[in-house]
C-alpha cells in the first residue's frame, strides 16, 4: 500500500490568520485524511508545531514576525531536501515584515525560487465542480477549473512592459506546460496568453507590444494568443484553454478571485516538490477573532497532497 505524503504546513504571519486556519484546517479532518502534516512555526501561537523556529509573544514587533516566517519557509525547505516531508503547504506572510525581519524577497514564490535555484512561476487555480474536488484530468465534468499563471509577479505596473519579453513568455509557458503535465496530468496542455493591452491592442491603436512582442512569442511557444483579457478568463472557464498566462499581477488575480475566491489555491510551478497556499493574505484586520474562512487552506493542502501522490505514483512506476 503507497504510504501517505507528508506535507510541511507553515504557520505563516503569527500576527495574521495563519495559526488559526490551520487549527480549523486541522478540525475539518478532510487535509489530515489525505496526507501527514508536519506543523512548522513558532512556538506561542494558536496550534502545536513539530518543527519550532523560534518563539513569538504577543506584542512582538513586525520585524520579528517577518524573521520568524522567513525561518519557517527556510526549514519547511529543509524539510525537502531531507527527504522527511514530499511538500510544503504554506500559510500568509506580510510582504513588508518579511523585509523588516531580514529577507529580501517580495513573497514566497520569489524566495523559494532563490532557496531552490528553480525558475518559477506563480498559479492560482480553482477547484473543479460544485463539489470543489480536485479532479486533475480534463473532461471530468462541471465547470473547467480556471488556472492562471503570472509572466510577471510582484513588480510596480509601470515595469511591466519592459519586463514582458518574448524570452520570458516563453520561460513561463514552458515552465507552465511542465507543470500542467507533471502535477495535473494533462498530456497536452492547451495555454492562452492573455494580452497586455485593451483589446489585444486594436491592430496597434492601443499599443504595439501585444503585435511586436506577445503574438511572437506566442508562436515561439507554442500557446495561443495573445488574447484580450475581457473575453480570454471566461472562454478558459467554458474549457477552450486549461490555463492562462495574464502579463501582470492584478489582471490575472482579479481574474481567478472574481471567480472563486475563497476556494482558490496559490501554486508555485516550476519548484522541485510542489508547494501551494491559500488564495488570501494575512488578514491582520480580523486576526484572534476566530472568524477566519478556512476554506482555501483546506483546498491548498488537499490539492498539495494530490500533487505529491501522483509524483509518487510516477516515480514508482519508473522504477519498475
Amino acid at each position: 500500500m503507497a504510504r501517505q505524503p507528508r506535507l510541511a504546513v507553515t504557520l505563516g504571519d503569527p500576527r495574521g490568520i495563519g495559526s488559526e486556519i490551520v487549527a480549523k484546517m486541522l478540525r475539518d479532518g478532510r487535509a489530515s485524511r489525505e496526507a501527514t502534516l508536519v506543523l512548522v512555526g513558532p512556538r506561542g501561537t494558536e496550534v502545536d508545531v513539530a518543527e519550532a523556529v523560534g518563539d513569538w509573544r504577543a506584542g512582538d514587533t513586525p520585524a520579528r514576525a517577518g524573521e520568524l516566517a522567513g525561518k519557517q519557509i527556510e526549514r519547511a525547505v529543509a524539510l525537502v531536501n531531507a527527504g522527511d516531508v514530499d511538500g510544503i503547504v504554506t500559510a500568509p506572510i506580510d510582504k513588508a515584515a518579511l523585509l523588516r525581519g531580514g529577507y529580501d524577497f517580495p513573497g514566497h514564490t520569489e524566495m523559494l525560487a532563490s532557496l531552490t535555484g528553480s525558475k518559477v512561476a506563480m498559479m492560482l487555480t480553482s477547484a473543479d465542480g460544485e463539489k470543489r474536488e480536485w479532479k486533475m484530468e480534463t473532461g471530468s465534468g462541471g465547470y473547467s477549473p480556471l488556472r492562471v499563471v503570472l509572466a510577471t509577479m510582484h513588480v510596480p505596473l509601470r515595469a511591466v512592459p519592459g519586463m514582458l519579453t518574448g524570452e520570458r513568455v516563453l520561460e513561463v509557458a514552458t515552465t507552465t506546460r511542465a507543470g500542467l503535465r507533471d502535477w495535473f496530468g494533462i498530456a497536452e496542455p492547451r495555454i492562452a496568453l492573455c494580452a497586455l493591452n485593451p483589446h489585444a491592442g486594436d491592430q496597434g491603436r492601443f499599443g504595439r507590444e501585444d503585435d511586436d512582442v506577445l503574438a511572437p512569442a506566442a508562436r515561439e511557444a507554442g500557446i495561443a494568443g495573445p488574447f484580450a483579457a475581457d473575453t480570454v478568463f471566461v472562454r478558459a472557464m467554458r474549457g477552450e484553454f486549461d490555463a492562462v498566462i495574464a502579463p501582470y499581477h492584478d489582471v490575472g488575480m482579479t481574474a481567478i478571485k472574481v471567480a472563486a475566491f475563497g476556494h482558490a489555491v496559490n501554486v508555485t510551478l516550476g519548484l522541485p516538490f510542489p508547494r501551494t497556499s491559500p488564495d488570501h493574505g494575512t488578514a491582520l484586520d480580523i486576526a484572534s477573532k476566530g472568524v477566519a474562512d478556512a476554506s482555501s487552506m483546506v483546498e491548498a493542502t488537499l490539492l498539495c497532497a494530490s500533487i505529491a501522490s501522483r509524483l509518487a505514483l510516477r516515480a514508482r512506476a519508473a522504477t519498475r
